[in-house]
């Protein structure tokens, strides 16, 4: 009976293009609705129509993305490439915080097909390709890359072996160099303090401001350590007496200054990174995460927190 079954697996040779959106759960945390609505815009609007116009099937959609199967590497080649430059056009004008951008791989291989659905190595290995494509870019196998070399005023950058995750053989990846910019470029004519702008510009202001903050805040720290270091005169203390006077410090929660609730996340990660970065002085002693997550939103009087305190507002 095994053996009758396997008799009636259906396998072809197939074109296999994987694609999801980049940074998907971020854009939804932000706006859960708008991004499925964006998504699906998208979907019926750009990707639907050129898989269809390049004699491709759609598989299934797979929340953040979907998959097609083409009977050929150019056609699913030439799908993946309109389709990103779609993008690139229907993204002019929205902010970088709402912006939806695919990344795509596409593989070629031996595949199961089974009640419509797709399934084998041929199949994963177009997945892990899209996971390591750049947002608006293209990643493809090194049998892809034979099938559609010299077709394409593209150029392809080969990125090397790559161990994919669950996959036996290492796999060599090419990139597409693709001639349009990732990013969109602003129309001519188009006023230079339009919102989306705007919005943009500040978005990078307080993130460069925050970088430069965190850069002098742990120089800061961090100068006392070397100082010690340095002056620190060579006695025969007991070894209880050195681990008295390491540094002891707390690095209090940063303070979400923008008006605008969804950075939390952000100010979050950079005292979370400063207290990593911190912790590996050897001489210092940092008080934990979550004792100093307890001061979040308390008045706090930086100079009899500890010996040194860190502050910060972003």
């Amino acid at each position: 009976m095994a053996a009758l079954g396997q008799d009636r697996i259906e396998r072809r040779l197939a074109a296999i293009l994987a694609a999801d959106v980049a940074g998907y759960s971020l854009l939804t945390g932000v706006d859960e609705e708008g991004t499925h609505i964006q998504l699906q815009d998208h979907l019926r609007a750009l990707v639907d129509p050129k898989v269809a116009e390049h004699r491709g099937r759609v598989v299934k959609n797979t929340g953040d993305g979907m998959l097609a199967e083409f009977g050929s590497v150019v056609d699913a080649m030439r799908c993946a490439l309109d389709v990103q430059r779609g993008m690139v056009e229907r993204n002019r004008g929205v902010s970088d915080e709402k912006r939806i951008e695919f990344r795509i791989g596409i593989n070629v291989g031996d595949i199961i097909i089974d009640r419509g659905d797709i399934f084998g190595d041929g199949v994963n290995v177009a997945a892990r390709l899209e996971g390591l494509a750049k947002p608006g870019g293209v990643c493809i196998s090194d049998d892809a890359h034979r099938q559609v070399q010299g077709k394409f005023d593209v150029d392809f950058e080969d990125v090397g072996e790559q161990q994919l995750k669950n996959i036996v053989r290492p796999v060599r990846v090419f990139q597409a160099v693709l001639d349009e910019p990732i990013r969109p470029r602003k129309p001519r004519g188009q006023p230079h303090n339009t919102p989306a702008t705007e919005r943009r510009d500040q978005w990078n202001t307080r993130l460069m401001t925050a970088c430069a903050a965190v850069v002098l805040i742990a120089g800061a720290a961090g100068a006392p350590f070397y100082f010690s270091l340095v002056r620190a005169p060579h006695t025969s203390e007991t070894p209880d007496k050195h681990v008295n006077e390491r540094f002891s410090m707390v690095v209090l929660p940063f303070a979400n200054l923008s008006g605008d609730a969804s950075q939390d996340y952000l100010a979050d990660v950079i005292s979370d990174e400063l207290i990593t970065g911190l912790s590996r002085f050897r001489n210092a002693f940092v008080i934990s995460r979550s004792t100093a997550l307890t001061y979040k939103g308390k008045p706090i009087n930086c100079g009899t927190s500890a010996r040194i305190s860190v502050c910060a507002m972003l």
